[in-house]
């Protein structure tokens, strides 16, 4: 047999154990999932869900790391600093992703991530305690019209929706309450229970936990949700304001597509789960999958939107 023969008939031998010597193992450590807000609330109970399910599909372990403060930039700022190899990724809210970095000079922009899925969708809410003299959201405003300033709304940061649903609010009816800030929905909770602030701006899914506490005015999304069916819209109550959270997962850009295909469709699978629809859901929130490049292409869409939104009502300053 000749040399080249006898070469060609080893090498398939060789090769596939050669290229497995070379290929990467994903993941070879953790996963980390950044999240910009206090644990308990429901950005982190839907990473912590996530995490579990994506242990299951990837093997390993997922660690959670809540960063919370500036509204999400934190967590969502390491994300995009991270090794993009994909043992870091980050949790995402809607709008505050696209709206921080218009009304400040931010950490990050959409170009620093390679998007992976949206997963739940929550409509905004006004609330109040349980005993408060407001039964009607139209009894809040008039009361907020009498006496600017004087009520206090409390949200979990600053261009979140709920501090969103505010600011459009107050544009389309001429009030003006005084905005406070909270690093997550635990905090809004016991500040409102505690008469610290009048009302809250909350994810409807957040306040149906505990629902004998509150009284819940409105919801802010385009229909009225499953779980709060006699709960109004704002649309509903004759003011144009649509205003939800939007969760979902990204990873540092610059990742290796082999990887990011992985995260992929982990992601994909984790969104037909029974078992993890069955707990988002008993979180009183929608499933609301939106695979990446379409979620990002519409999310730069939106971004316009909100460029208007910030040149006519710019909310920083509120």
């Amino acid at each position: 047999m000749s040399l080249h023969r006898r070469s060609l008939l080893a090498a398939p031998l060789l090769l596939p154990g050669a290229a497995r010597a070379q290929a990467p193992r994903f993941p070879d450590r953790p996963i980390e999932i950044m999240v910009g807000f206090v644990a308990g609330g429901g950005t982190d109970l839907d990473a912590r869900s996530y995490g579990r399910a994506l242990e299951k599909r990837l093997g390993g372990t997922v660690v959670i790391n809540n960063r919370p403060g500036a509204g999400g930039e934190l967590a969502l700022a390491a994300t995009a600093r991270a090794k993009p190899d994909g043992h870091t990724l980050g949790t995402t809210n809607y709008p505050g992703m696209i709206t921080i970095p218009i009304e400040r000079k931010a950490q990050f922009t959409l170009d620093d991530f390679a998007p992976i899925a949206n997963l739940v969708s929550d409509p905004s809410a006004i609330t109040v305690r349980a005993d408060s003299p407001w039964r009607r959201l139209e009894e809040l405003i008039a009361a907020a019209r009498k006496d600017p300033e004087k009520i206090t709304y409390a949200s979990p940061g600053v261009g979140s929706d709920d501090h969103l649903q505010l600011v459009l609010l107050e544009a389309v009816t001429g009030i003006k309450m005084t905005h406070v800030v909270f690093q997550g929905d635990p905090q809004l909770r016991t500040a409102l229970l505690g008469g610290q602030v009048d009302c809250m701006g909350l994810n409807l899914g957040a306040v149906l936990q505990n629902p004998e506490k509150f009284r819940i005015l409105s919801q802010a999304g385009a229909s009225r949700s499953r779980f709060a069916q006699d709960i109004p819209t704002l649309r509903e109550l004759g003011l144009p304001v649509e205003m939800a959270s939007q969760r979902g997962v990204v990873a540092p850009a610059g990742l290796p597509p082999a990887i990011l295909a992985q995260l992929r469709e982990a992601t994909a699978e984790i969104a037909r789960d029974p078992e993890f629809v069955r707990q988002v859901e008993d979180r009183f929130t929608e499933p609301a999958f939106e695979a990446g490049e379409a979620w990002f292409a519409r999310l730069r869409r939106e971004r316009e939107t909100y460029l208007d939104i910030w040149q006519k009502t710019p909310w920083a300053q509120r």
